[in-house]
Formats: structure tokens, C-alpha cells, sequence
């Protein structure tokens, strides 16, 4: 029983994992240098519908964006938000 739970538990997790990351777009912008250019590519970002959480790595110029289930992220959304924060979008691509 004990061994039946575990496996549930790994299955759940894993399949929880695969579904999230298939709704994760990868963004790398271009001038980001601090704190506050984080705040603001985050807060342009999170202004589209359905956009659930990003997390933004200045060191790299990373801002992965997470939406909700059954939501896409288009390219030309997220070009126009970065734009407008003030930055360049170097890539897009879905995680």
C-alpha cells in the first residue's frame, strides 16, 4: 500500500511538471539591468490575459512566462508588452 501511494504521488507530481512547463514561454530581452526593469517587464507582461506568474533572471535577460491552462502567449503580445516596458525581445520560444 505504503509503495502505492509513493508511486501515486511521483506520477501526480511528474504529470503536474509536464503540464505546467507546456504553458511556459521563454523570453530573452535585451537591457535588462536591475530590480526595477524586473518590476516593470513583469508588470507589462502580467497585463495580458492570462498570464499567471513570470519570473524574470536579470543576469541573463530571461523572463519566463507562465499562463493559465489552455491560453497561448503570442509573440506579438509579448513583443508589443516589452516594447512598451521598454526592452527588446531577442527570442520567444513555448518551454
Amino acid at each position: 500500500m505504503k509503495k502505492l501511494i509513493i508511486i501515486s504521488f511521483l506520477i501526480l507530481t511528474w504529470a503536474n511538471t509536464v503540464l505546467a512547463a507546456g504553458n511556459q514561454y521563454q523570453l530573452q530581452v535585451a537591457g535588462l539591468a536591475c530590480p526595477f526593469c524586473a518590476y516593470g517587464i513583469e508588470k507589462k507582461l502580467s497585463s495580458i490575459k492570462g498570464v499567471e506568474n513570470t519570473q524574470v533572471d536579470v543576469a541573463s535577460g530571461v523572463v519566463i512566462v507562465t499562463m493559465a491552462e489552455g491560453v497561448e502567449l503570442k509573440e506579438k503580445a509579448a513583443r508589443e508588452k516589452v516594447k512598451k516596458a521598454g526592452f527588446s525581445l531577442r527570442s520567444f520560444s513555448r518551454k
